[in-house]
Protein backbone atom coordinates (compact mmCIF):
# COMPACT_ATOMS: atom_id res chain seq x y z
CA UNK A 1 0.00 0.00 0.00
CA UNK A 2 2.60 2.43 0.80
CA UNK A 3 4.41 1.53 -2.48
CA UNK A 4 1.11 2.94 -4.20
CA UNK A 5 1.20 6.28 -2.29
CA UNK A 6 4.72 6.53 -3.43
CA UNK A 7 4.12 6.02 -6.95
CA UNK A 8 1.39 8.73 -7.15
CA UNK A 9 3.79 11.26 -5.24
CA UNK A 10 6.66 10.31 -7.58
CA UNK A 11 4.29 10.77 -10.30
CA UNK A 12 3.19 13.90 -9.36
CA UNK A 13 6.29 15.88 -8.73
CA UNK A 14 7.29 13.97 -12.52
CA UNK A 15 4.18 16.06 -14.11
CA UNK A 16 4.92 18.91 -11.56
CA UNK A 17 8.50 19.26 -13.26
CA UNK A 18 7.59 18.17 -17.04
CA UNK A 19 4.93 20.92 -16.78
CA UNK A 20 7.10 23.53 -15.62
CA UNK A 21 9.91 22.70 -18.09
CA UNK A 22 7.10 23.29 -21.05
CA UNK A 23 4.99 26.15 -19.45
CA UNK A 24 1.82 24.58 -19.34
CA UNK A 25 2.13 23.47 -15.68
CA UNK A 26 -0.22 26.23 -14.74
CA UNK A 27 -2.97 24.64 -16.53
CA UNK A 28 -2.92 21.14 -14.97
CA UNK A 29 -4.37 20.48 -11.92
CA UNK A 30 -2.33 17.62 -9.69
CA UNK A 31 -5.03 14.70 -11.15
CA UNK A 32 -3.46 16.21 -14.54
CA UNK A 33 0.14 16.21 -13.13
CA UNK A 34 0.18 12.51 -11.98
CA UNK A 35 -1.37 11.16 -14.84
CA UNK A 36 1.25 13.13 -16.97
CA UNK A 37 4.19 12.14 -14.24
CA UNK A 38 2.83 8.06 -14.66
CA UNK A 39 1.90 7.89 -18.39
CA UNK A 40 5.25 9.60 -19.06
CA UNK A 41 7.44 7.74 -16.66
CA UNK A 42 6.17 4.85 -18.94
CA UNK A 43 6.68 6.37 -22.15
CA UNK A 44 10.26 7.57 -20.87
CA UNK A 45 11.46 3.99 -19.49
CA UNK A 46 9.92 2.37 -22.70
CA UNK A 47 12.39 5.00 -25.29
CA UNK A 48 15.02 5.67 -23.16
CA UNK A 49 15.40 2.72 -20.58
CA UNK A 50 15.66 3.00 -17.00
CA UNK A 51 19.01 4.51 -16.47
CA UNK A 52 20.01 6.76 -13.74
CA UNK A 53 18.63 7.07 -10.20
CA UNK A 54 15.55 5.30 -9.73
CA UNK A 55 12.97 6.43 -6.79
CA UNK A 56 9.14 3.96 -6.10
CA UNK A 57 10.45 2.05 -9.78
CA UNK A 58 10.55 5.08 -11.96
CA UNK A 59 13.93 6.23 -13.17
CA UNK A 60 13.80 9.80 -12.76
CA UNK A 61 15.65 10.98 -15.94
CA UNK A 62 13.99 8.94 -18.37
CA UNK A 63 10.52 9.42 -16.78
CA UNK A 64 10.99 13.61 -16.90
CA UNK A 65 11.83 13.64 -20.39
CA UNK A 66 8.84 11.28 -21.17
CA UNK A 67 6.82 13.42 -19.52
CA UNK A 68 7.82 16.41 -21.40
CA UNK A 69 7.46 14.84 -24.87
CA UNK A 70 3.83 13.49 -23.56
CA UNK A 71 2.98 17.10 -21.92
CA UNK A 72 4.34 18.55 -25.43
CA UNK A 73 1.64 16.58 -27.71
CA UNK A 74 -1.05 16.80 -25.13
CA UNK A 75 -0.88 20.42 -25.48
CA UNK A 76 -0.26 20.88 -28.83
CA UNK A 77 -3.58 18.29 -29.75
CA UNK A 78 -5.60 20.06 -27.21
CA UNK A 79 -4.37 23.58 -29.01
CA UNK A 80 -5.03 22.12 -32.15
CA UNK A 81 -9.14 21.24 -31.21
CA UNK A 82 -9.76 24.71 -29.11
CA UNK A 83 -8.82 26.81 -32.62
CA UNK A 84 -11.84 24.70 -34.41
Amino acid sequence: MLHWIWVLIVGGVIGLIAGALTGHGRSMNWIANILAGLIGSSLGQALLGAWGPQVAGMAIVPSILGAVILVIIVAFVVSKFRTV
